[in-house]
């Protein structure tokens, strides 16, 4: 009996078109997670580096051993402009898996971002560089490069599953995944939220702070009785 395996490092996926990727980039994160079902954000344990920063772009997913960053180099030589590096590195923070050397590379060739489940370190020299980097935190401690890993393969992030070649957002609020074939759908859906809101906050400033929707859940939850209100 013979078993077909998948190799370890898949070369080709389909990604999120370029132009679907440049609308999706307009909006914030926030606003992608509630179309979408309110799913899709990434532990907030996996934050921005430094609030400010921002990246969109199609997933180039990564899986390694904790500490070890052999296939993160594999990556970086074979990621695509705009491709965000997305790595599961097992929520290690006993040694950063890239620092200064391998983010220059990754902003050198196009790469749109990082994001990682682990640790990274050049803080400092990574802000002033201004590359979007999104990890569990730093260490100083410099990781090894001998263990076999996978490339192109769905991995587990904060929580959610990221295939190869899904639509990537972060924001200083955190980061938010959204399925390859789903993307294009909620932009009108987006569209429409941002409209909403900034609808409703003029409202608020205009006066009518009251939610109209608070006392009809409060009955529903049992907080209030029927016809009571606030």
């Amino acid at each position: 009996m013979t078993t077909n395996t998948l190799p370890d490092i898949i070369r080709d996926f389909e990604r999120v078109p370029a132009h679907i990727v440049a609308q999706a980039a307009e909006l914030q994160p926030a606003i992608l997670a509630d179309v979408a079902g309110r799913r899709g954000a990434v532990d907030g344990r996996i934050k921005a580096l430094r609030p400010r920063m921002k990246l969109a772009g199609t997933a180039f997913t990564v899986e390694v051993r904790p500490g070890d960053n052999l296939m993160i180099h594999a990556a970086i030589a074979m990621a695509k402009p705009g491709d965000v590096l997305v790595i599961d590195g097992k929520g290690d923070q006993t040694s950063a898996l890239m620092g200064t050397i391998m983010m220059t590379a990754c902003q050198k060739l196009g790469i749109a971002g990082v994001v990682m489940d682990g640790a990274c370190r050049d803080s400092l020299e990574i802000d002033e560089m201004d590359y979007p980097v999104f990890s569990v935190g730093t260490n100083p401690n410099g990781p090894t490069k001998n263990i076999g890993g996978r490339i192109g393969h769905p991995v587990s992030i904060g929580g959610v599953t990221v295939h190869p070649g899904d639509f990537v957002i972060g924001d200083g609020d955190g980061v938010v995944v959204v399925e390859r074939e789903k993307i294009e759908g909620l932009l009108p859906l987006a569209a429409k939220k941002v409209k909403d809101e900034a609808a409703r906050i003029a409202a608020i400033k205009g006066g009518e702070t009251a939610a109209k929707w608070l006392d009809a859940a409060l009955r529903a939850a049992g907080v209030l009785k029927e016809g009571e209100t606030l």
